[in-house]
């Protein structure tokens, strides 16, 4: 399974975007899914998770209070809403979801199923 991110952009020092996930073709709403992103010459870390049923999320301290992980059933489709965005949170944004493991995974090493990447930069 190919997951499909989209939203990504150049936005300015406190703005906001929006990224979205989808199951190219494949219901994958009910996996548990994640965001992680990476930045030029750091390792990929999590940003935020989200289990099966959409019930219990999980945030990165750097982004709490800033992002919100979601999901939408009838859409198939997870976000993340990235508000107050400040440079350090540039990167290439990966979705990833997991058929069997849950609830909430926070270790890339969970994942079964990766997105492409969707570049976020901001500008100062």
């Amino acid at each position: 399974v190919r997951l499909v991110e989209a939203g990504g952009g150049l936005v300015q020092l406190g703005g906001s975007l929006r990224l979205s996930c989808s199951g190219g073709g494949r219901t994958v709403i009910n996996y548990a899914m994640g965001w992680f992103r990476q930045a030029p010459g750091k390792e990929r870390e999590l940003v935020a998770a989200i289990s099966r049923t959409g019930s219990s999320t999980h945030h990165a301290d750097s982004v709490k209070g800033r992002f919100t992980i979601s999901k939408d059933s009838a859409k198939n489709t997870m976000y993340l809403q990235m508000n107050s965005l400040l440079p350090e949170d540039t990167g290439v944004y990966y979705c990833a979801a997991d058929p069997r493991r849950g609830p909430l995974l926070v270790k890339i090493d969970d994942y079964d199923f990766w997105g492409q990447g969707t570049q976020v930069t901001v500008s100062s």
